[in-house]
């Protein structure tokens, strides 16, 4: 994976190069990020040059306060959590807990997600932050196409270091200011523990066979997984003999 310098976005990063089953997750093809709404004019010309779609995982609240401007790109909305984002903070949901509410609830919404990366077009996953609902849509389609599990859970975890540091800090003292009494608040915030993805992907596979068995059983068609395969996979050609 490569961390991606884009002028006024935070947690830029192409997937791209972890080893996946007969190969490596192609290069150029899926980007995940925070929200794009300060995105500089350098940084709006850097996003249309690499992506041809952008997927906002935002609710209509988020995209009402920061919205985002970059024409050029096809954009979807596809909003993930059913509720607003503070009431996770108010009902102090824990990460996982968090993850779970989107398996359950939103799967329609990421399969709509994931079969936007299987058309093969360079596509952006962003949200707000670019940890939560991005991390569980990304983590979905990699698994589902055979990336490498520690892969996919290192890509997870490296969101907590792309957080600009101030608005850690800001958003931290906010948080114990108005939820004195949270546990969870701070990680909701800012944390992206690597032992969280870790277990999202082994309860996917308990409950579900796999992460491709979880799209399947939320409407994607075998030949849809066989085209985000095709998308996603650069396949190894095998060594000529003789």
């Amino acid at each position: 994976m490569s961390v991606l310098d884009i002028e006024g976005v935070n947690n830029v990063r192409d997937v791209g190069g972890m080893p996946a089953d007969g190969g490596r997750i192609r290069s150029g093809v899926l980007l995940r990020s925070g929200q794009l709404s300060a995105a500089t004019t350098a940084g709006a010309v850097e996003l249309r040059r690499r992506v041809s779609h952008i997927v906002d995982l935002r609710d209509g609240e988020e995209v009402a306060a920061e919205p985002t401007e970059i024409e050029g790109p096809d954009t979807t909305h596809l909003p993930l959590f059913l509720g607003s984002v503070r009431s996770f903070f108010e009902a102090d949901t824990s990460l996982d807990d968090l993850y779970l509410h989107l398996l359950e609830e939103s799967a329609e919404r990421l399969v709509a997600a994931i079969r936007i990366i299987a058309k093969g077009e360079p596509t952006l996953i962003h949200c707000t932050v670019g940890k939560d609902r991005t991390g569980v849509t990304v983590a979905l389609a990699l698994a589902a196409v055979g990336a490498d599990r520690e892969a996919i859970i290192e890509d997870y975890a490296l969101t907590e270091s792309q957080l600009p540091p101030e608005r850690s800090r800001r958003i931290l003292a906010y948080l114990r200011d108005q939820h004195p009494e949270a546990v969870h608040a701070a990680a909701l915030a800012t944390q992206s523990p690597a032992p969280v993805m870790r277990a999202l992907l082994d309860g996917v596979d308990e409950r579900w066979g796999s992460a491709a068995g979880y799209l399947r059983a939320n409407g994607m068609t075998d030949a849809e997984l066989i085209d985000l395969r095709r998308a996603l996979v650069d396949v190894d050609e095998p060594d000529e003999q003789g």
